[in-house]
């Protein structure tokens, strides 16, 4: 066998094999964006097909719900669009019968966290895709001089009650601990003092 050959033969086995970090990378932001929740403010257009009436750009209310006809109320926080759909279709079957309904999502504005303190440009920021905390900081336009980096905190309220998690800054700017950098869920707060 030929150097020449051999060296073809062996780079053709090692691309086949060969997984690109961003693939996979790209493949878990596919993923975290397949889940998207419904967030109040966002803006949903729902449309029944071969129904005329029932095709209709809706607002996610401030308590997560929307009025749609012959559904009223629905609650769509914190739902993905899949169990929306499924659920709006069950109570349109009371008076269709075989109701298909489409659900997409066409503005993205309840995702904001916010990001307050010793940062250059605090304030509240919408997001479309997973943010974790070191990309929430360079949003805000970085730290100022002023910031104590290793007494960060997010205030994240679950299920009614609130509660903190601690961020060293130099621990994972160093490439240390990076579990504490986590992605950040609508309505959380990142406190630099």
């Amino acid at each position: 066998m030929s150097t020449v050959r051999f060296f073809l033969l062996a780079a053709a086995l090692s691309a086949s094999s060969f997984v690109s970090p961003f693939a996979r990378a790209d493949v878990a932001s596919d993923d975290a964006l397949a889940a998207y929740h419904i967030q109040p403010g966002d803006v949903l257009q729902v449309s029944v097909w071969k129904e005329q009436d029932l095709q209709s750009e809706v607002l996610v209310r401030p308590d997560g719900a929307f009025s749609f006809p012959l559904a009223g109320d629905v609650d769509a926080r914190g739902k993905s669009v899949e169990e929306l759909r499924t659920e709006l279709t069950a109570r349109l079957k009371r008076y269709l019968p075989a109701p298909v309904v489409t659900i997409a999502v066409r503005q993205i504005v309840g995702n904001r966290i916010f990001v307050l303190g010793q940062v250059n440009r605090p304030g509240d920021f919408q997001f479309s895709r997973p943010v974790d905390v070191m990309q929430a900081l360079s949003l805000a336009g970085g730290t100022n001089s002023f910031a104590a980096l290793n007494d960060i905190v997010i205030l994240r309220r679950e299920h009614g009650q609130l509660q903190t998690i601690r961020f060293h800054y130099a621990e994972v700017a160093r490439g240390k601990d990076l579990a504490q950098n986590i992605l950040l869920l609508s309505g959380d707060t990142i406190v630099v003092p």
